[in-house]
């Protein structure tokens, strides 16, 4: 076995998971995929259980169906690109942008439409930094009900029932980064003896 067979080897294991990720998030069956792509249903199966080996012939069809590149379904490596591909999701009627990879801290640029104004806090552990880019947020946090502008943030304990949306003036667009539990920002010495500019 060559030295390069295990990371091969690994990368292809994960390719049956991401089929069906990929598939699930599209809404669409496994007979669904077979009609559109000439797979058949079986092999289909047989891929996303990993008890079928991945192959160009099979990985194709399956890349144009689901509209992700070739990449994305293999896990190939960013090999000296440091750019994230953004790929925007709803999630509770509002659009999220992925701005970190998986793991560790993560980042999100948040669309909140106008119609997202009713609180509805809730708690789980870690720990939440927010900043407003633009329109006003409303943020829901314990007893505190208050109204972040553009260029405000707030960060907080995410144990603390919360909630953020919209005003219900309009739009907001928010930046989010959520740390697990003993993950928090870090200010450098200097920003921090600086304090806010005024």
């Amino acid at each position: 076995m060559t030295e390069e067979a295990g990371p091969i080897a690994a990368a292809l294991e994960l390719v049956g998971p991401r089929l069906r990720r990929v598939r699930e998030e599209r809404g669409v069956t496994l007979t669904e995929v077979a009609q559109t792509t000439g797979i058949s249903k079986s092999t289909l199966s047989r891929l996303e259980n990993g008890q079928r080996r991945p192959s160009l012939e099979l990985l194709l069809p399956l890349a144009q169906t689901y509209r992700v590149p070739l990449d994305d379904l293999v896990g190939a490596p960013e090999v000296g690109d440091p750019r994230i591909r953004l790929k925007p999701r709803r999630v509770n009627g509002r659009t999220v942008l992925p701005l970190t990879r998986p793991g560790g801290i993560q980042a999100w640029k948040i669309v909140i439409p106008r119609s997202q104004s009713r609180p509805n806090p809730r708690t789980h552990d870690g720990f939440e930094w927010l900043y407003v880019l633009s329109g006003r947020m409303r943020l829901v946090l314990g007893d505190q009900d208050l109204v972040l502008a553009v260029g405000e943030a707030a960060e907080f304990d995410t144990q603390v029932p919360h909630w953020f949306g919209s005003t219900g003036e309009g739009p907001a667009e928010v930046l989010s980064i959520f740390g697990r539990p003993g993950e928090r920002m870090h200010l450098h010495a200097q920003d921090a003896m600086m304090g806010p500019a005024h």
